[in-house]
């Protein structure tokens, strides 16, 4: 296990506690790494090393209600795009990120774009959504909401339940649909562990949100991925091909093995990528 460079704590939106790691160079391209639904910043272990973290400055904040950072209750802190467009503000304020690039695995591609729709991409020099689409819940093509509704797994109904033996069960059985190739054994205790520190009433309030964040693409003007895997059960098509053609500056990249989570089941072709990316976006910064 590779240990954090820097550990911050930052006060998000309405106070809340971020536990936000960082890794790789302190003086490299800053990239700020936002983990899924339910997720931790261990999401990202295979980005911590290698060329990757050579070049980039890697933020990898715990999204409130997961991980070590803060758990208010009511959903108004999870349901609506404010809290978590103030929390990424607030990480690239304190720590005086010079236009980074914000790279949003599933939900966390939800929070990328909840931070476009409240303070655009005038202070950001590009982004990526990983697994993740412009539209969720009712705004969603209805072919792909068939298809995750007739997926158990996926559904996941309960991992918003208290009772612990059928939460845990739940969450497996999510964990396990995330990827074409199952983690092995360690991998995913390890995953199910982080995975519990989200508790069942904020994995309902973040998931079940019904946004159109397609006009916000559209507004945008920075360079833009979107990432997904042949095998994705979760952002199923139509959903990423929808979400590039909503951007006025972007482009799909498909992993031909991967499910949900391309980064870790091809991380030597995705780190390239992002790298190439990160440093495609740094010299356009740069020449402007």
């Amino acid at each position: 296990m590779i240990a954090p460079r820097q550990i911050h704590t930052i006060t998000g939106g309405g106070g809340v506690a971020l536990h936000v790691p960082e890794y790789g160079n302190a003086e490299g391209i800053p990239v700020m790494l936002i983990h899924g639904w339910s997720q931790s910043h261990q999401s990202w272990t295979r980005q911590f090393a290698g060329p990757l973290a050579d070049a980039c400055r890697l933020i990898v904040p715990d999204l409130r209600g997961h991980g070590l950072s803060g758990k208010p209750t009511g959903a108004e802190h999870y349901d609506n795009s404010a809290p978590w467009a103030a929390d990424v503000h607030a990480i690239i304020e304190e720590l005086a990120l010079q236009k980074p690039l914000l790279i949003g695995w599933s939900m966390g591609g939800w929070v990328v774009q909840d931070y476009l729709r409240v303070h655009g991409d005038g202070a950001i020099s590009g982004f990526s959504l990983i697994g993740s689409s412009g539209a969720t819940g009712r705004h969603s093509p209805v072919e792909a909401l068939e298809r995750r509704e007739n997926d158990t797994a996926v559904r996941a109904t309960d991992m918003y339940a208290d009772e612990l033996g059928a939460n845990l069960a739940a969450t497996l059985a999510f964990l396990k649909a995330c990827f074409a190739t199952p983690p092995d054994a360690d991998d995913l205790a390890m995953m199910t562990g982080f995975n519990m520190l989200c508790p069942p009433s904020v994995r309902a309030a973040a998931r079940k949100r019904h946004e159109d964040y397609r006009p916000d693409l559209a507004k945008t003007t920075v360079p833009a991925l979107v990432q997904w895997g042949v095998h994705e059960r979760l952002a199923v098509a139509p959903m990423p091909q929808q979400t590039v053609d909503a951007l006025p500056n972007g482009h799909g990249i498909e992993y031909a093995l991967s499910g949900h989570a391309p980064f870790w089941e091809e991380t030597d072709a995705f780190n390239a990528d992002l790298l190439a990316f990160a440093r495609a976006c740094s010299q356009k910064e740069s020449s402007s």
